[in-house]
């Protein structure tokens, strides 16, 4: 079983490129099981969107 370490950093790995499918796998499952490992998920995945979002400067 994945600890949330190992989850974090293919977490991290994934938002610079695929993840093999063991690791995808390993992942999904991870997540299914951990509350804290989803809102890591949802905080990376918000800054990711946030960077790439035009910026408005008025």
């Amino acid at each position: 079983m994945m600890n949330c370490r190992q989850a974090s950093i293919l977490l991290s790995a994934q938002q610079d490129g695929p993840l093999t499918l063991s690791q995808r796998s390993r992942l999904r499952l991870h997540l299914l099981l951990c509350n804290k490992c989803r809102n890591f998920n949802r905080q990376l995945q918000f800054m990711r969107d946030a960077a790439r979002a035009p910026a408005h400067w008025e």
